[in-house]
């Protein structure tokens, strides 16, 4: 199995620093600073790249999910809502809300929430982020 990279590097003090995270791939390279991550700042920052992966990752599990219950999806599309708040002296994800929509002929709402609720503990990204929670909203068009 393959093993993605990235890597990141900050210059300077925490609130006045700035950094950069590219991916090994090309896809993205992007800045990111202490505003950008925690006083919606312009910029990039970790939790945005967790939730492209978390959208990524579900919309492709729930893909399989559909296609394994017999059913060819249309498409499913998903945006996913990582939250950081303040813990004490720190920093802490507090959750992570999927938004899902999907066209799939021939199923029906109950089997659609079934498959996406299933998903929504079992896609690799999910299991990863299983220690905050994880919320998913599903609707069939």
């Amino acid at each position: 199995m393959p093993t993605s990279t990235a890597d990141a590097q900050w210059e300077g003090p925490l609130k006045s620093g700035s950094g950069t995270m590219n991916l090994a791939s090309g896809a993205f390279s992007g800045a990111y600073t202490f505003a950008s991550r925690f006083v919606d700042g312009d910029r990039t920052n970790p939790e945005e790249l967790i939730a492209g992966a978390a959208a990524g990752c579900f919309s492709m599990a729930l893909s399989g999910a559909i296609g394994g219950a017999g059913h060819e999806p249309v498409k499913v599309h998903t945006t996913a809502e990582v939250t950081i708040a303040a813990d004490g002296g720190g920093f802490t994800i507090t959750g992570v809300a999927l938004h899902t929509e999907a066209e799939v002929p021939g199923l029906d709402d109950d089997a659609f929430q079934a498959l996406a609720e299933d998903t929504r503990k079992n896609c690799p990204v999910a299991r990863l982020l299983a220690g905050a929670p994880i919320t998913v909203e599903a609707k069939l068009l």
